[in-house]
């Protein structure tokens, strides 16, 4: 079979991703929907006026779903009437929060809270749309993971235990559904412009410290993630199964 840029296309496929309001989802919704899928924005608040405003402005399709995802108990309900009216070909699994605290004083809320939002919703999402996807033998997953998938970090366990989970249900998901034609990926993005990562940027001396690390020599933006979903969320990955694809302009090879 010769190759083609159609391998690349997502015309007629329908995309679920979570977290849809800024940074990495609203960048990764707006590639799915430039490569034709119609794009289904979850969030938790009714707050995802500017990713649909984008969308309609490259000539793509979408609607928005609120979902509490911290909520792990109303999330199958909440998410049934959705299945019964779409068939989601691509489910992005991109929502996170982060909490910075030493290890020592950590709170036990807040653990529990991004770990309900950072790997619980994951697995019930994956599971719930990930049935409907084995029964018609065609689907794609893609998590989002992080460069604290591989390492330890500062001052967030909970952050970095949760995309050590991430990393590990993607391979385990793998290695249940490829057979059964569901691509289970990740994107471990590195240090990216984002809300999370404010706080970071604005300290001078960790800021110069990750940049002097960086091959690229800068901070990633939300928009280079954009092509590396396309690619897992398209024909064109049909053989990549439980990959975690790091994007971080050069900082785990150095």
């Amino acid at each position: 079979m010769s190759f083609s840029l159609d391998f690349f296309s997502l015309k007629g496929k329908t995309a679920l991703v979570t977290g849809a309001r800024t940074g990495i989802g609203q960048a990764i919704s707006l590639g799915l929907a430039s490569a034709g899928a119609h794009v289904l924005l979850l969030g938790h608040q009714d707050n995802l006026g500017d990713t649909q405003k984008k969308i309609d402005e490259i000539g793509g399709t979408c609607e928005t779903i609120l979902i509490d995802l911290s909520d792990t108990s109303s999330i199958r309900e909440k998410l049934a009437p959705v299945l019964e009216k779409y068939t989601v070909d691509i489910l992005v699994n991109n929502a996170g929060v982060i909490h910075r605290e030493p290890a020592a004083e950590f709170k036990e809320d807040e653990w529990l809270r991004v770990m309900d939002v950072n790997i619980n919703s994951v697995f019930i999402l994956s599971q719930e749309i990930g049935k409907t996807m084995i029964e018609r033998g065609s689907g794609k997953i893609i998590n989002i993971a992080s460069l604290l998938s591989f390492q330890g970090g500062l001052f967030v366990p909970a952050y970095t235990a949760s995309k050590h989970a991430v990393a590990g249900l993607t391979k385990a998901l793998a290695n249940e559904w490829a057979g059964k034609g569901v691509q289970v990926n990740a994107i471990a993005p590195g240090y990216i412009e984002t809300n999370n990562t404010e706080a970071i940027r604005k300290d001078e001396k960790r800021n110069q410290s990750i940049l002097d690390r960086i091959p690229a020599a800068r901070w990633g933006e939300a928009d280079d993630l954009a092509g590396t979903a396309v690619f897992l969320a398209s024909p064109a990955s049909d053989y990549v199964n439980g990959h975690v694809l790091v994007v971080d302009g050069g900082w785990m090879g150095r």
